[in-house]
């Protein structure tokens, strides 16, 4: 009798986050009054989700340039950023 073995790879993803998913890390990364770590944004989050897809949609948000991390803190790069949109309205322009 032969037994077959199955070498599992722990970094298989076990699923795609959906789309619903996705925005809704990208809305309370937006909205956050500060600028949060991963944790306190995993944790901040109105549906409880899985951490390996928290941080796909991480990374997914990072690659599509809508956020940048800044040591551990997270910072939204998106086009309607009004945080930026001050800090760049008050940054003095070189010539």
């Amino acid at each position: 009798m032969e037994v077959l073995v199955r070498k599992v790879d722990h970094k298989t993803v076990l699923h795609e986050p959906k789309l619903d998913t996705i925005m809704m890390v990208e809305k309370a990364v937006l909205d956050s009054a500060e600028y949060p770590t991963r944790m306190e944004l995993w944790r901040s989050l109105p549906k409880k989700m899985q951490y390996q897809t928290f941080k796909r949609v991480l990374d997914y948000l990072e690659a599509s340039g809508k956020i940048a991390f800044s040591d551990d803190k997270i910072i939204y790069t998106g086009v309607n950023n009004p945080k930026l949109r001050a800090l760049l309205d008050s940054a003095v322009r070189v010539k």
